[in-house]
């Protein structure tokens, strides 16, 4: 897989607050000098440095010049995660190479010196990796990074599976045999990228870093340099590049940290570069000279401006101070963003728009700021962003203003020193991998912490210095802009070139919201009295409560994620309620309906209540019911549910947000019919329930009719009938989580049961030909479905986990026969989708994006690989192969509470739930080849598949569709 750069790592705050790992930030004194004479003991990575250093890791270096770091960690339990980076991208690819780093990455997982072409999967899925997720690989600019979690890890699996990588990093097989079978593959992945997006982030990179090699060196390379590699090649750029002092193994575990080094030593210390070291290249600086604005025609896109200001990248050395300066950025673009969007939310010329700093792939710091206007006018859109920024540099924010971002920065990395002990290992990994990319050390949360109250502390915070903030990161070497528009305009670049440059004055000014008080919520009533509390499931302990209002309560506690609790809130018939005759706005309550507000607050208020708190409002539809959820702590728990409870007694229905989602929809539906892919996103599901308007995106025409009227007559019934039940998970006091739900839920009032009948749900019928839609994008680019109706309901749940054992073989066949032997398809997939809470509309769908002319090859494998599971019995070793990862991978998300609540949620209403709980691991790991043979006879059946093809249009494919394909296209 190839990857874009990544953006710098701001400081622990910014990564806070984004949900990301947090990498080093922090100082406390700086290192003694050792003395002259004296070998310098510093690990690698702090070298140069004075961030604090993390305890918890093992540093050290090999003889050949190798580094690493291990570390124990028990997240998941019996997980082991491996990362080998190696220190080369697509910026060091020479002309004739462009392509070869991502290319090198898929030879290394085909064979190496230890395993033949292939077997390095098979032997892997022996030890419950799911390829994909659980190995992998990634190529950006400036490194390819190897991914291994195994999910239980022994000594003797993990020396293996470090034997193979190291294996792959010494001696990939590169020959012609291995490069004439991926090759195809790669290409494949190039095709399959969506046309409009790939040619706008093209376009940027050409325009934004104009003279620097990242203009033009893409990962994925060019069809030319692939299609003229050769082995010898490859082979060179391999031995270039991969070399020992280049790379950086980094393992975090559950295992001994004495082990792990001494299995990197006994795996790798043999490994010797060959011939000299090369010189990693200059990356280049922004400068003058090149073309300051740019336009891109997409019709499929929506209209968009963005401009970037350019600095060189001055990365050396991590420190304290340098991270604390960056906080004060941050703060002042966090203030801009907070003003733009509360323009944008009270109906301003722009939908959307935001800044963000960024160090570029080692080869700029780089401020972005990107707008998408209302309709089609950039210039207006641009001029209110640009006067906004305008009067952050000009005039100092308030220090409320400045004191509420702190708050939410403080909050977020306060909950991350809570949260840190269930940091998954992988994620641990993944942030050191990214910190030497970038030149940083890495600290704990604790000492992330430690620098950023140092730096409010010593009074850095001041609305003069995020001022001056404000007026820096929109300084530069360089100012260059793009604008997306729908139609051809000759006068475009040169308009948006003034644009850029012209004086805006001062934008409009946002006062901060005041004081937010939750007692300013309407009162809720009388506390609900529990009339019924029993033991729902032993294991692990669920206890079900029941309110004398009908509210029902499922209520675990759970400790093994720190400072977390979980609430999900399901209410009303979700799917089941909505018509299924006719059109309606269900599809615009996961945009709108929480930020419509609740009460009298709207999302201004809600976000100064719940900012500096770990308090999440979400909403959306599921099969049964709909859905409140929300992830929180004990001490906010109570606030939570009291939000969440407020919002069905008391509904806010501002205009706004509706507005908003109607005019977002709008803006990107075009770009729905410009990839296979996107029309598939848009179609499939719509199709496989036989055109059910209540599944699929709806026609644009629906869309453009939306009003807040119409919506809040839709939602405004919705909220008030139907069953609650509350799921509460997570570490928290259970009588004090009792009593919260007693006080918010439990004082509501009896609720409107419903009564109106559920909708059946069809599967199409079977077709003789493919439905045929057409897409507007590249003419190579194709897309395949097939799928055969199975089952839904909870009396079935058994057989559902065996399906997902059948589809699991079916997935790999599917992988292995259409990308790894043919090489049409990157990522051919197959879904088994067991409604629970639907009276129909399960189904077995095989997905694959193929070039045009080879879909009905697609359709011959697909059914070829049905008729054969239906014909013979899975071989032992190929059912273990699908067994181990599923298995797995339920013992690892088994950890998290929210894999409990997804599976007892509806379990108050339909108790068959709670008992299917107990057998999960027995339903899977005991599935008999003959079971599957059984279940593919059962339910793989041409007679009852049905098919699909997405083709461009103006193809012999689709001038040939049947003429009633046509009557249900858009």
């Amino acid at each position: 897989m190839f990857m874009l750069a990544r953006g710098f790592r701001i400081a622990a705050a910014a990564l806070a607050l984004a949900g990301a790992a947090v990498p080093a930030l922090a100082q406390q004194t700086a290192p003694s000098v050792a003395p002259a004479a004296q070998p310098d003991t510093t690990p690698w990575i702090y070298r140069g440095s004075d961030i604090p250093r993390d305890p918890q890791w093992h540093f050290g270096t090999l003889d050949n010049g190798l580094r690493y770091a291990v570390r124990r960690n028990g997240v998941p339990p019996g997980q082991v995660s491996v990362r080998v980076r190696i220190d080369a991208g697509s910026l060091m690819e020479r002309d004739s190479e462009r392509g070869f780093a991502h290319l090198l990455e898929h030879l290394a997982f085909r064979g190496s010196e230890h395993v033949p072409d292939g077997e390095s999967r098979r032997i892997w899925q022996r030890l419950g990796v799911t390829f994909g997720s659980d190995s992998n690989a990634s190529t950006t600019f400036t490194q390819t990074v190897y991914q291994l979690d195994l999910p239980s890890a022994d000594r003797e699996g993990l020396s293996e599976s470090l034997k193979i990588l190291a294996g792959m990093m010494e001696n990939p097989t590169i020959t012609q045999e291995a490069l004439d079978a991926e090759r195809p593959v790669v290409l494949a992945e190039a095709r399959e990228q969506p046309g409009p997006q790939v040619r706008l982030e093209d376009a940027m990179l050409r325009l934004v870093f104009a003279g620097q090699p990242l203009a033009e060196r893409k990962p994925i390379g060019t069809t030319e340099a692939l299609t003229a590699a050769t082995p010898e090649a490859v082979q060179a750029f391999q031995r270039r590049w991969y070399r020992p002092e280049r790379a950086v193994v980094v393992i975090a575990g559950d295992a001994d940290p004495a082990v792990l080094e001494q299995l990197v030593v006994e795996h790798f210390a043999d490994w010797q570069g060959t011939g000299p070291a090369p010189e990693t290249p200059d990356f280049g600086t922004p400068g003058d000279g090149h073309p300051v604005s740019a336009t891109l025609v997409e019709p499929a896109l929506p209209t968009l401006v963005s401009f970037n200001v350019l600095r060189p990248w001055t990365v050396t050395f991590d420190t304290m101070r340098f991270n604390q300066e960056r906080m004060v950025d941050l703060v002042a673009v966090r203030i801009i963003n907070r003003r733009l969007e509360s323009i944008a939310r009270s109906g301003g010329s722009f939908l959307a728009a935001g800044a963000n700093l960024d160090d570029v792939a080692r080869s700029a710091n780089v401020t972005t700021v990107q707008v998408l206007p209302v309709g089609d006018d950039w210039e207006r859109a641009l001029r209110e962003v640009r006067g906004v920024i305008a009067d952050a540099v000009a005039t100092p924010p308030t220090q409320a203003e400045i004191d509420r971002e702190v708050a939410e920065i403080d909050a977020a990395m306060r909950n991350a020193i809570a949260t840190e002990p269930v940091e998954p290992g992988s994620q641990i990994a993944d942030t050191l991998v990214e910190a030497v990319d970038i030149n940083e050390a890495v600290t704990n949360a604790e000492g992330s912490y430690i620098i950023f109250r140092g730096a409010v502390d010593g009074g850095m915070f001041t609305p003069e210095a995020v001022q001056a903030a404000s007026a820096r990161v929109f300084d530069g070497v360089a100012m260059r802009a793009i604008v997306n528009t729908r139609v051809a305009d000759d006068t475009a670049t040169t308009r948006l070139a003034a644009a850029v440059e012209a004086d805006v004055g001062g934008g409009e000014r946002r006062d901060t919201v005041g004081a937010v008080d939750i007692d300013d919520l309407p009162v809720l009533g009388t506390p609900g009295a529990v009339v019924r509390r029993t033991v729902a499931l032993d294991d692990p302990t669920i206890e079900q409560i029941a309110f004398d209002n009908g509210v029902e309560l499922l209520l675990h506690q759970n400790d093994s994620e720190v400072n977390k609790v979980y609430v999900r809130v399901r209410f009303g018939g979700g799917i089941n309620a909505l018509p299924a005759d006719r059109p309606a706005p269900g599809w615009a309550g996961e945009m709108a309906l929480m930020a419509s507000g609740i009460g009298d607050f709207g999302q201004e208020e809600l976000d100064a209540l719940t900012g500096d708190r770990q308090i999440e409002l979400g909403f959306g539809v599921g099969e049964d019911a709909f859905i409140l959820a929300g992830q929180t702590t004990r001490e906010d728990l109570a606030d939570q549910l009291r939000l969440f409870a407020t919002k069905l007694a008391a509904p806010g229905w501002d205009p706004n947000p509706v507005e908003r989602a109607r005019a977002v929809l709008l803006a990107g539906y075009a770009g729905l019919s410009a990839s296979p892919d996107g029309v598939l996103s848009r179609d499939l599901d719509s199709l496989l329930h036989a055109g059910d308007p209540r599944w699929g995106v709806p026609p644009i025409e629906e869309i453009e009719a939306l009003t807040p009227e119409r919506f809040r007559a839709f939602w405004e019934p919705l909220l008030a009938q139907g069953p609650i039940e509350v799921l509460v998970f997570g570490d928290l006091e259970s009588e004090t989580a009792i009593e919260a739900v007693a006080a918010t839920f439990g004082a509501l009032a009896p609720r409107e049961a419903m009564t109106q009948p559920v909708p059946p749900v069809r599967f199409p019928e079977h077709v003789a030909t493919p439905v045929v839609r057409t897409h507007e994008g590249q003419p190579d680019q194709a897309a395949a479905a097939i799928a055969w109706p199975t089952g839904s309901g909870s009396a079935d749940i058994p057989e559902s986990r065996k399906l997902e054992v059948l589809a699991a073989i079916f997935r790999d066949r599917l992988l292995e026969e259409l990308r790894s032997q043919a090489g049409v398809s990157y990522s051919p997939n197959i879904v088994s989708q067991w409604p629970v809470g639907l009276p129909g509309g399960g189904s077995l769908v095989a997905l694959g994006m193929v070039p045009p002319d080879k879909t009905g090859f697609f359709f011959t494998l697909a059914r070829g690989i049905a008729a054969d599971l239906v014909a013979r019995p899975v071989e032992a070793d190929e059912l273990q192969r699908a067994i181990v990862p599923l298995i797995e991978g339920l013992r690892r998300r088994s950890t998290a509470n929210p894999f409990w609540m997804a599976l007892v949620e509806g379990g108050t209403r339909d108790p068959a739930r709670l008992a299917a709980v107990r057998s999960i691991a027995d339903d899977v790991v005991g599935t008999t080849p003959a079971e599957l043979q059984a279940l593919a006879a059962k339910y793989l059946q041409p007679s009852k598949d049905w098919t699909m093809v997405v083709v461009p249009e103006g193809s012999a494919a689709a001038e040939a569709a049947p003429t009633n394909a046509a009557a249900v296209g858009r």
